[in-house]
């Protein structure tokens, strides 16, 4: 079966709901924050390893604890998994934390702010460029034209 094949990629998206469902409503480990997500899911093609990204919405700390109470729960998440799909084989489960949310986040802030930093510099040439501009049809009205 190759890496990126079909039926690979319908292994991956149905794992990645199934962890879903399972840590947000099945686990009650206390570490593991609410906010908790899977990012993605890969599934290596003779079903052996799984690597789930998973994403946490918090501080560092929180992160780590969340972090700390997955893998306590591989086995009991792994053994879920068994029971809700099909596959010929379980994934061993492999975690890894993925901030790239939080990274897309800060990235988007600091655009907002180059972008809003822009818009002021721009609006105030607009309004220094408009009263010179009206300034000038002032003296245009008053038939001080220069010929």
């Amino acid at each position: 079966m190759k890496k990126s094949s079909h039926k690979n990629q319908r292994i991956n998206g149905e794992v990645q709901r199934e962890l879903s469902r399972i840590i947000s409503r099945e686990i009650k480990d206390p570490r593991i924050n609410p906010m908790t997500s899977v990012t993605d899911v890969i599934v290596t093609p003779d079903l052996k390893f799984c690597k789930a990204f998973i994403s946490v919405l918090g501080d560092e700390d929180s992160a780590k604890e969340t972090f700390a109470g997955l893998q306590s729960a591989a086995g009991y998440i792994r053994r879920e998994l068994a029971r809700s799909i099909n596959l010929r084989n379980t994934p061993e489960l492999i975690f890894v934390m993925d901030n790239s949310i939080e990274y897309g986040i800060e990235m988007s802030k600091k655009i907002d702010e180059v972008v809003g930093n822009d818009s002021e510099a721009l609006e105030d040439e607009t309004v220094e460029g408009d009263s010179l501009d009206n300034e000038t049809d002032e003296a245009d009205l008053n038939g001080d034209e220069d010929e």
